[in-house]
């Protein structure tokens, strides 16, 4: 009854308007704002379900990787053949991409010709199906005078669903688009073309990329417009594909840059999420269909389906009726006789009725004015639900981008073929406005694909080229700073030699090998309250650190920090230690004891000749500091003589350490095995207890000595040995080790990067070893590195900014950042950007590879001097094997995120007989400094 009477009613209102009785008829294909919103919002977590290896299997989206990682940036070039399968014919042709000419450095010229594919073919087998791609192959080549005795690069434009493993690798998952071929489901369909072209003979051709067309599309596009990363097409398909995140795509290895996605996304509604959405028309189209149940979406709005819908429509709405007077005629019964071609004549704006009447009337049909506005409003549903539906999927995926990229607004392009938007009259405006109105945050440019798939398929295999070419060259430029194991051995074996020269009393040696007259590390039973003072970079640090049973008490707490300013660091002498005297009673100032006489340690990080625990004679300035009247003086002298002129407090300097030093003595009160300190920070440096009998420098120093009993004979247990080496006198090393080299022992290792450094520097020739190492230098060797590549085209688009010709520009924690594993490729170019360089995606995965490789070599440098260290200290005391702590301080080891690794695995490596423990200084050189005076006046006290 319920039927009846909708009849009845609809009988009511034929006098009405036309287009509000097919309004009313077809209220279910409008789509609202809100309804959009939804789809895409429902996309959207599809395009996730399919990007994830727990969910993709399941996933109807399957977000296919395509292994194309960059779209054109105007510099490619070649001749490529190019090979467009994906509909009842296809395409060969000859694409010549040429530099140097055009708008954007780049021109591109084709010559292509036409194969029809016979329809025997279609459903035949596959090797028939690529023997006549193959064959017809062959006759271009012929045709167009194309040698067949060079080697051709092939493109193939393959336009059905594949799972890629490689850019030229493929399995096709299913046909589609009336395509059955059999025996080439599941199989690799580049593979399949090499074996035909084998068969066929007379032509050297090898396939080095095949794409989809929605993929070429978006290539074609992106060779005239950078800002192009999506590729759309709606035409007899429709699919879409961008640019992803690689660390969002499970199904491929890696995590650096991005890879275009094909969605696949005409099979969105296979699993049901379109259900409430889908009308009785589109499950009559989908139960007609080759393969009902799938390609869901595909089939609400590409061209293949679109006259099939709007014939169903008008054929139901006749037999209720409601048009032609109720008469149905058999054309119009009959499965494909309007076509998409059909639906936009209707739309046409002059002529749009005119031909709705022809179309009506070619349908064996005696249609009333009214009957003609009424199919026209039919088509014009029909067509405007597919381009909303459109809107709602690029909605999705254009809001992926801008998510991943955690933007406000994004500005892109979007690359479009298909011939449903090329020819349908209002298509592509209707989808403009409602992608503007469903996300307004994304400023989006529709560019229509000027030579086709085919031409997007030669520029993926001249990208693909370029990638290669660039990456040989990246390699080759970073190849001298990736150090072999060989080398690694070799350069430990110098820093030994270096070690053991230091220690003689005669001869010169790079390596200076400083004793420090630290005799002993910390044993617990150090007290009371003592001041710290540190000067070894860009600050001066003061700290009062109260001692009870050998513990620090609040020393955090109690410190100040004080900038040095460069005029006082390339000052006088006299400036400088008057600034030391200042800072030094702002602090008690501070601390309200002024008054007190306090004993303190001063940490002074520069390489100082000492004659005694409290005296240091400045061998040399380092780190940027050229304070005139003080090399060749003692530091502590000029200290105590600042101090009286001001004349204001009073302090008992008892120690004088360097930051290294004091680094080992703050660990050595945490873990007694910790007898070498390390600074990995802006500048590197090594000390180390070394047994006394082996410093030659010091020779009045053992005589004054007294061995703690006689050396055992044993039968070599470690046991007995360890006790034995316990009473040995020793003293702390300071070995100022970033001198190695300065003899030109490092030469076969050093790049003209670093070369370019020390010439730049203020101390060129000098601390060779550490301006390898160093935080202070490695931003500016990157900065070496990036300036040859880019004068050699291969980043920032060849050209050398202002920015990147100002020295200083990078700085350690620029590395740090660049190198995180958390900070996203986005994130890496917003630091360039703050640094001045506006880059690229694939620039940034470059710069982000030259910083990793100058780090690394930096900590395997370290690692090695290390190493030579530790095994010193094993054959020292006659060890099978040595457990040992190296106390650490410095910001490269503690913040930057892969250089502590590098390092503690090159040590291993290269010490394989030492165990080596790394404890970070939590109180640093500072708190150092003061138990080295307190270990120092325990000892005076005795």
């Amino acid at each position: 009854m319920f039927a009846v009477h909708l009849v009845v009613s609809f009988f009511s209102k034929l006098q009405e308007d036309p287009t509000k009785k097919v309004d009313r008829f077809m209220y279910a294909m409008h789509l609202h704002d809100d309804q959009l919103s939804d789809i895409s919002a429902r996309f959207q977590a599809e395009m996730k379900k399919g990007l994830s290896a727990e969910s993709n299997a399941a996933a109807a989206v399957k977000m296919l990787p395509t292994h194309v990682h960059s779209t054109p940036d105007g510099s490619e070039k070649g001749h490529f053949l190019a090979l467009d399968l994906g509909g009842s014919k296809f395409k060969v042709l000859q694409v010549k991409v040429r530099e140097g000419t055009g708008v954007r450095r780049g021109g591109v010229e084709m010559e292509e010709k036409t194969y029809p594919i016979p329809e025997e073919l279609l459903t035949g087998s596959g090797k028939e199906l690529f023997d006549h791609v193959s064959e017809s192959l062959k006759d271009f080549l012929h045709e167009k005078k194309i040698s067949v005795e060079k080697k051709h690069p092939l493109a193939l434009t393959f336009s059905f669903p594949c799972e890629q493993s490689a850019l030229n690798q493929g399995l096709l998952l299913n046909w589609s688009k009336n395509f059955r071929a059999r025996g080439v489901q599941g199989k690799d369909v580049v593979q399949a073309l090499r074996e035909a072209v084998n068969r066929t003979g007379g032509m050297d051709v090898e396939v080095l990329a095949m794409v989809n067309d929605t993929v070429a599309t978006m290539m074609t596009c992106g060779f005239d417009d950078r800002y192009c990363e999506v590729g759309l097409i709606v035409g007899s398909g429709t699919n879409a594909c961008y640019m992803e995140e690689l660390h969002h795509i499970d199904l491929v290895e890696g995590d650096e840059g991005r890879m275009c996605v094909n969605t696949e996304w005409g099979a969105f509604g296979d699993d049901g999420a379109l259900n409430d959405y889908i009308t009785e028309f589109d499950r009559e189209v989908d139960a007609a269909s080759n393969n009902p149940g799938k390609q869901i979406l595909e089939k609400m709005v590409s061209g293949m389906y679109l006259g099939e819908l709007v014939r169903l429509v008008v054929l139901k709405m006749a037999k209720l009726g409601l048009l032609f007077e109720g008469q149905v005629s058999d054309a119009l019964r009959t499965k494909g006789k309007i076509t998409t071609a059909h639906v936009a004549a209707m739309e046409e704006y002059k002529h749009g009725l005119k031909n709705t009447r022809n179309i009506l009337v070619d349908l064996d049909l005696s249609p009333t004015p009214d009957d003609c506005i009424a199919v026209q409003r039919v088509s014009t549903i029909v067509s405007f639900r597919s381009s909303n539906l459109v809107a709602a999927g690029l909605a999705a995926i254009l809001t992926q981008i801008r998510q991943n990229r955690h933007l406000r607004t994004l500005r892109i392009t979007v690359g479009v073929d298909g011939t449903v938007y090329k020819t349908h009259p209002r298509y592509a405006n209707r989808l403009h406005k409602v992608v503007q109105r469903l996300i307004p945050e994304c400023h989006v440019r529709f560019v229509l694909s000027d030579g086709g798939s085919s031409k997007g398929a030669a520029l993926v295999t001249a990208v693909a080229q370029r990638l290669a070419s660039q990456r040989r060259q990246v390699d080759e430029t970073l190849s001298p700073l990736r150090l072999s194991g060989e080398q690694l051995l070799l350069v430990k074996k110098r820093m030994r030699g270096a070690l053991e020269a230091g220690l003689k009393s005669k001869g010169p040696s790079a390596v200076k090998m400083l004793p420090s007259y630290v005799y002993q590390t910390p044993d617990g039973t150090e007290h009371g309250k003592y001041l710290a003072l540190g000067l070894g970079g860009t600050n001066f640090r003061a700290l009062l650190v109260d001692l009870k049973k050998g513990l620090l008490q609040n020393s955090r707490l109690n410190h100040k920090i004080y900038p040095t300013p460069v005029e006082i660091m390339q000052g006088s002498g006299e400036e400088l230690f008057d600034h030391i005297a200042q800072c030094v009673g702002d602090f008690l100032d501070y601390m309200g004891m002024k008054s007190a006489r306090l004993p303190a340690g001063f940490t002074f990080s520069f390489p100082c000749e000492q004659a005694g625990i409290d005296t240091g004679t400045l061998v040399s300035w380092t780190k940027r500091f050229k304070a005139t009247d003080c090399e060749g003086h003692n530091v502590v002298g000029m200290l105590r003589e600042a101090i009286k002129r001001r004349n204001e407090f009073d302090l008992d300097i008892v120690s004088v350490v360097n930051d290294t030093v004091g680094t080992m003595m703050s660990c050595a009160c945490e873990d007694p095995q910790c007898e070498i300190g390390l600074i990995a920070g802006t500048g590197t440096n090594v000390c180390y207890m070394e047994e006394l009998k082996n410093i030659e420098k010091i020779e009045q120093e053992k005589g004054q000595m007294e061995r703690e009993g006689e050396e055992k004979q044993d039968d070599g247990a470690e046991r007995e040995k360890k006790e034995e080496h316990a009473g040995i006198p020793k003293m702390c090393i300071n070995t100022e080790w970033g001198g190695l080299g300065d003899d030109g022992f490092l030469d076969d290792i050093i790049t003209h990067y670093d070369s370019e450094v020390d010439q730049n520097s203020l101390n060129p020739g000098k601390q060779r070893f550490e301006k390898l190492i160093s935080g202070m230098y490695l931003g500016e060797v990157v900065r070496q590195v990036l300036l040859n590549l880019t004068r050699g085209g291969l980043l920032f688009r060849g050209q050398v900014t202002e920015a990147l010709k100002t020295p200083g520009i990078f700085h350690t924690k620029d590395l740090s950042q660049i190198e995180s594993d958390r900070v996203a490729l986005l994130q890496v170019r917003s630091v360039l950007q703050q640094l001045g360089l506006d880059s690229t995606c694939d620039d940034s995965i470059i710069v982000k590879e030259v910083c990793g490789a100058v780090s690394h070599r930096a900590a395997q440098l370290c690692g090695a001097g290390l190493a030579a260290v530790v095994d010193k200290i094993r054959e020292n005391r006659g060890l099978d094997h040595l457990d040992i702590t190296v106390g650490v301080d410095g910001s490269l080891y503690k913040l930057h995120p892969h250089f502590s690794g590098v390092l503690q695995q090159t040590v291993k490596m290269l010490a394989p007989q030492c165990t080596v423990s790394f404890l970070p200084s939590e109180g640093g050189s500072g708190t150092g400094a003061a138990l080295t005076a307190a270990v120092a006046r325990k000892k005076l006290e005795k």
